[in-house]
């Protein structure tokens, strides 16, 4: 493996990275192209037309669509000739008991979280097998281990986001693809900014909670994928990281 800084880890690459509007989409698009890398920024929202600059192309779409997930991949080879890194990372939440909840509230969770995962890695996997090479990192959650009440929905999807991750790798790891996942614990995004008057002030209150006592910011997880997308975590695969300030490891 040739030996790089931490500051050009993935100098050359080509990425796509879902939800880049805010959070950690947005910080993980910053921080790759800030690296060298070159990146699709995908989101529903046009507010990711605001990360336009050389090097970062903005791409609206709903991500939980197969015709999304075959443009980003289009995009990325007509603009920069390339893929090497996929970062699945748009996700949505409802809040609601199992028994309030409907099928509509469910699939609307499950399509962006799972399906639109699914999909973009279908889609990425077969432009970067050619190449012989490549980095899928998906931002699974502690809650892909751990029940909280009501957001079924969401601990489901993010299990299921886990379950991918480690099949996947499996199944792609002969062509030279790694896949991996982080299980990132609160961060202050505007996750529920739907559901309370202030989605990140309650994320940081909750994050207090775990070991370390505080919350996560969006640039410390974008940290990890830079780390797991680049050449330094090469002998990484089908792992989910847990980065949720140590509350995976505590017994209450």
């Amino acid at each position: 493996m040739t030996s790089r800084s931490i500051v050009d880890e993935v100098e050359g690459k080509v990425a796509i990275v879902t939800g880049a509007a805010s959070g950690i989409g947005r910080a993980t698009a910053e921080l790759l192209h800030e690296r060298g890398a070159k990146v699709v920024a995908e989101d529903i929202s046009p507010e990711v037309e605001k990360l336009a600059r050389p090097g970062i192309v903005p791409l609206v779409a709903d991500i939980s669509q197969e015709s999304s997930a075959i443009a980003a991949v289009s995009l990325a080879q007509e603009h920069f000739g390339k893929l090497d890194i996929l970062v699945n990372n748009a996700a949505r939440i409802v809040y609601k008991p199992v028994v309030e909840m409907s099928v509509d509230d469910w699939n609307w969770v499950m399509e962006t979280n799972v399906t639109g995962s699914f999909l973009h890695s279908r889609e990425a996997v077969k432009a970067m097998i050619p190449n012989k090479s490549g980095s899928i990192v998906n931002i699974a959650s502690y809650a892909s281990y751990f029940a909280f009440p009501t957001i079924a929905a969401y601990t489901a999807s993010k299990g299921a986001l886990a379950q991918l991750t480690r099949t996947l790798a499996l199944e792609v790891a002969e062509h030279g693809i790694r896949v991996n996942a982080i299980g990132a614990g609160d961060v202050v995004t505007n996750l529920l900014n739907d559901i309370f008057d202030d989605g990140p002030g309650f994320l940081a209150e909750h994050g207090k909670g775990a070991p370390i006592g505080r919350a996560a910011q969006p640039r410390e997880i974008a940290e990890i994928v830079a780390f797991l997308a680049s050449d330094r975590a090469s002998f990484i695969l089908g792992a989910v990281v847990m980065a949720d300030g140590g509350f995976s490891v505590q017994i209450k």
